[in-house]
């Protein structure tokens, strides 16, 4: 078993940044992939940014490719997302996410993920 926890989040003016961490524990997570997913109210959960644990390769949602960039350290079995030029509407709520599974060809849904954290609040001042 796999256990997220998230930190980082907070409030932010526009064009601000944040990072936010996830710790990973439970067991050493040597393979697979961990990424972001934020979720607004009413609306489906979504995918942000993901990263393949053991070669660190990266994908990006079209609406934070260029200002978001995730990252992992092996080492402290930690994943940062940092998060530059926000804008109001990246305000959500952001979870970490787990996977055993390499497989990107789904990673943008969220029912394929094995592993949650509890959610972090992103609030973007316009």
């Amino acid at each position: 078993q796999v256990q997220l926890v998230e930190s980082g989040g907070g409030l932010v003016q526009a064009g601000g940044s944040l990072r936010l961490s996830c710790a990973a524990s439970g067991r050493t997570f040597s393979s697979g992939k961990m990424g972001w997913f934020r979720q607004t109210p009413g609306a489906d959960r979504e995918f942000v940014a993901a990263i393949t644990w053991r070669g660190g390769i990266t994908y990006y949602a079209d609406s934070v490719q260029g200002r978001f960039t995730i990252s992992r350290d092996k080492g402290k079995n930690t994943v940062y997302l940092q998060m530059n030029s926000l804008k109001p509407d990246d305000t959500a709520i952001y979870y970490c996410a787990a996977d055993n599974d390499l497989s990107i060809a789904t990673m943008k849904s969220p029912t394929v993920w094995d592993y949650w954290g509890q959610g972090t609040q992103v609030t973007v001042s316009s």
